[in-house]
């Protein structure tokens, strides 16, 4: 792959991030719009929840725009003539995967950030004891979120069933996650199911005091095998 092929790809995927509605409403409008309406709330009915507010709030914001806000853009590429103007122009059609998942990354760590900076000013929130290790965790939780979504963009080629499939996996992300209400709560079936979601591992990772080893296996094996059949997928797909 030469650089112009390369510089054309990203040039492509910035005009599409342009002109993307799903992208400004799943990364930006609804996250942020759900912080300062829920942030009000947590707070106000639970004198606790400004110690995990950002982490809380950053789960679903990530969770949301990874996996209703990537998926489409992935369809838009690899089902529509998109493929094809890669391909005239000396692009390597996996780039478009590496380029959305690049520009999908970017996007959720802004609106990340402006959470973390926000929620102190507005709310009272606490702030993480040790940033560095926050946004490094974060940026693991994003990259294994997007590896997910990837999966249901490149396996789903339908738009409608894209969307149908993107929400029967962020509803049950969301709501066994933790961040809504202890999982503690849960029944153990549930519980359990929700341990396959990035969404819990993620907010276990963000809102620990510390450093938590342990919640980095099942990260790292969600986001290899979903890598994995990302790969199998888009090789079927250009086929």
């Amino acid at each position: 792959m030469n650089l112009r092929a390369f510089f054309y790809g990203l040039l492509l995927q910035w005009k599409l991030d342009i002109r993307s509605k799903t992208l400004l409403i799943t990364c930006y409008l609804v996250p942020l719009l759900f912080f300062a309406l829920m942030g009000g709330i947590f707070t106000a009915v639970l004198p606790d929840a400004g110690d995990t507010l950002i982490q809380s709030m950053t789960v679903f914001g990530v969770t949301m725009g990874a996996l209703i806000g990537l998926p489409p853009s992935l369809v838009e590429i690899y089902g529509s003539d998109i493929k094809k103007v890669y391909k005239a122009n000396g692009v390597p059609e996996f780039l478009g995967l590496a380029l959305t998942n690049i520009s999908a990354f970017l996007h959720l760590f802004i609106m990340s950030c402006i959470l973390y900076i926000a929620a102190p000013a507005l709310f009272g929130a606490q702030l993480p004891p040790k940033p560095g290790l926050y946004f490094a965790c974060l940026a693991l939780f994003i990259a294994v979120s997007l590896s997910v979504a990837s999966v249901i963009g490149l396996g789903v080629k339908d738009q409608a069933k894209t969307s149908m499939f993107s929400i029967l996996v962020f509803l049950p992300s969301i709501m066994l996650s933790g961040i809504l209400f202890p999982a503690a709560l849960l029944p153990e079936p549930l519980a359990w199911a929700g341990l396959a979601f990035p969404a819990t591992w993620g907010y276990r990772l963000l809102a620990a005091p510390s450093f938590q080893p342990e919640t980095l296996p099942p990260l790292l094996l969600i986001f290899l095998g979903s890598g994995a059949l990302s790969f199998l997928l888009l090789k079927r797909t250009l086929d």
